[in-house]
């Protein structure tokens, strides 16, 4: 990347992410090298969306971030950038305060068919889910939200205990409303759970080779993610660099975790401009297919 402007690379990627959305098989089934900008299907849903995705919840709850308490001018200048890069895919929550940025980002410079959303609600009552669904499609001026998630299950006995908010979801799903839906996983035991229920289209799960910020060993995370993948599920990858302990170590972290053949997408949080431009050279040079 050194030896092109940056000009140039810009418009290499996007050429690249142009071509694949447009639907040419780039990168795919193992036929070429992945770049953080190859565009894959997640799981079964027929959701497609870059390798590489911008996640908007470093030191995030309560409705704000590190990167909303960077201010307005940082996050669309962020958001911008990814988008020009070829990133495709944007990790939203409620609890991260990141839907007006986004909102704002669809009505100026991102095309909506292009991207793909991916939010998430902590809502634990149908009815609080039910509402949680309207006001994000407004709070995104979007018709419909690619994924919502129910955001951080710890209980093993999520199915059974939030079946009703489930119902909401796949209710909102019919509607057309959401495109999928699914859960993120915080603990072995409710991640464990994933592949056995049917309900999940999508999981967002953590996992690196180090065991940094993790729900388990990888050792035994990662079988769970591979039996997810294999019933059809879209599996997305965070805490890729341990939320930055093992930042220094992102290749390594980054080549495992393409190589596990099971993830989809891999959602980092940045909150400089540089950490997008060193995560796609990261992901390009891993050189995995």
């Amino acid at each position: 990347m050194a030896n092109i402007s940056r000009r140039a690379f810009l418009g290499r990627s996007a050429g690249l992410v142009a071509a694949a959305w447009a639907g040419t098989a780039v990168g795919q089934a193992g036929a070429e090298k992945l770049t953080a900008t190859t565009i894959r299907t997640l799981g079964d849903t027929g959701i497609r969306t870059s390798l590489l995705g911008m996640g908007t919840g470093v030191k995030a709850w309560g409705g704000k971030s590190a990167l909303t308490r960077k201010g307005h001018e940082a996050y669309m200048t962020m958001l911008k950038h990814a988008y020009e890069l070829g990133v495709r895919y944007f990790d939203m929550a409620d609890m991260y305060g990141s839907h007006p940025f986004m909102k704002e980002a669809l009505a100026d410079f991102m095309v909506r068919d292009k991207v793909m959303l991916l939010t998430k609600t902590v809502s634990r009552t149908p009815e609080e889910v039910r509402a949680d669904i309207e006001r994000f499609r407004q709070e995104l001026d979007t018709d419909v939200i690619d994924v919502v998630l129910l955001h951080c299950a710890t209980e093993p006995d999520w199915p059974e205990r939030y079946k009703g908010c489930m119902d909401v979801l796949a209710d909102a799903k019919t509607k057309g409303w959401i495109r999928a839906h699914g859960v993120s996983c915080h603990g072995l035991e409710p991640v464990s759970r994933v592949p056995e229920t049917d309900w999940v289209d999508v999981v967002l799960a953590r996992i690196n080779p180090f065991g940094i910020k993790m729900d388990g060993k990888p050792e035994e995370v990662a079988p769970i993610l591979q039996k997810a993948h294999e019933a059809g599920k879209g599996v997305l990858g965070m805490k890729i660099a341990g939320e930055g302990q093992c930042r220094d170590r992102i290749r390594e972290s980054l080549k495992y975790v393409m190589g596990l053949g099971c993830v989809d997408a891999m959602p980092i949080g940045f909150l400089e401009p540089s950490e997008v431009d060193s995560a796609v050279a990261h992901i390009d040079a891993a050189g995995v297919a």
